[in-house]
């Protein structure tokens, strides 16, 4: 029984290696990946569907960004903003320390601060732009320098035939200007400006004739080298009421300081002064505008133009400073000196 039950039992099967079996084996585990595979990227397909969709194609809303940016640094500016845009309300609805609307009050507070502001930071910038303003100017010679006249000037620069011509356009330019035609005159001046730039009759009439066209700063160019090749001042009030005009205060006071200094005529001076004492006024200095004026005047026993001009412009301060007696004073002599004095008559009887 022994041996016969011995011969019963199962002896264990040897396992076959042949090519066959691995190929079938292969097959069997590369099933067992792709059905794992499958159901996995099934899987995440369903997710993807489940979630809401969302356009992220590039269209108008979502361009947002200087055109220096690259398209997608603008797409994500433009995207950024319309999620800002649709996700802020509702954030601020469920933020219990949400910024409540600002009332009526405060918008109007708000509003007079940035003006405020804004107004005093223009004030500081006019205030640099008149302390740096500052023409760098040559000192003058003792005296004026003694130059030819236009003429002669013309003649040895251009020859006798063009000289001649580029004189007669000069005295044209003269008498437009004289008669108030300053476009004629300025148009007349160009080509003598290239073709004679250092003649100093030339550079005295284009100066005067952009000033009385309001070209204020390319009349103090002009200007400014006419005072350098002739060596004076005589037209230092002009130029300095160019700087008046531009607000270049610290150049007005040192035009008037070197016509001062050198005091070529009482009328000079006294234009000089005049645009001075009305630089100060407009900078809200109108005593100190009043103590130039007042200093050293008196009444004149012949009074001429300049007398009536500076009295004027000192009456007219006076009424601004609230000294009516003086000022009607003043305006009642210079209405004795010359009835038809400017609008006179209508000042002296609006202080009766």
């Amino acid at each position: 029984m022994s041996s016969s039950g011995n011969s019963r039992e199962r002896r264990p099967q040897k396992r076959n290696n042949s090519p066959t079996n691995k190929k079938n084996n292969n097959n069997r585990s590369s099933k067992n990946q792709n059905s794992k595979g499958s159901s996995s990227v099934d899987r995440r397909r369903r997710e993807r569907e489940s979630e809401p969709k969302i356009d992220r194609r590039r269209r108008e809303p979502y361009d947002a960004g200087p055109s220096s940016w690259g398209g997608v640094a603008r797409r994500g500016a433009g995207w950024l903003e319309v999620t800002e845009r649709i996700e802020s309300p509702e954030r601020n609805r469920n933020t219990s320390y949400a910024r409540p609307e600002p009332t009526y009050e405060e918008k109007k507070k708000t509003q007079e601060k940035v003006r405020y502001e804004a107004g005093a930071a223009i004030d500081r910038a006019k205030k640099r732009t008149h302390r740096s303003a500052v023409v760098k100017r040559s000192l003058l010679p003792e005296g004026p320098r003694r130059l030819p006249d236009a003429e002669t000037s013309l003649l040895r620069l251009l020859g006798n035939k063009d000289g001649r011509r580029a004189f007669k356009r000069l005295l044209d330019a003269s008498q437009a200007f004289e008669q108030e035609r300053f476009l004629e005159a300025r148009k007349i001046l160009i080509p003598l400006e290239r073709q004679a730039p250092g003649v100093a009759e030339i550079l005295e009439m284009s100066g005067l004739t952009l000033y009385r066209l309001g070209r204020w700063r390319e009349a103090a160019k002009k200007l400014e080298k006419f005072r350098e090749v002739s060596g004076g001042t005589d037209q230092n009030p002009v130029l300095a009421d160019c700087y008046r005009a531009l607000e270049w205060w610290v150049d007005v006071e040192e035009l008037w300081e070197e016509l001062r200094e050198a005091s070529p005529s009482g009328a000079l001076v006294t234009e000089g002064r005049i645009v001075t004492a009305g630089a100060l006024a407009d900078q809200g200095r109108i005593p100190a505008a009043i103590n130039l004026l007042e200093r050293g005047w008196r009444f004149p026993k012949r009074a001429k133009e300049y007398h009536l001009r500076r009295a004027y412009t000192l009456a007219d301060l006076y009424e601004r400073s609230g000294t009516i007696p003086k000022a009607r004073d003043l305006f009642v002599w210079i209405q004795h000196q010359d009835k038809k004095y400017g609008d006179i008559a209508s000042r002296v009887q609006a202080l009766q």
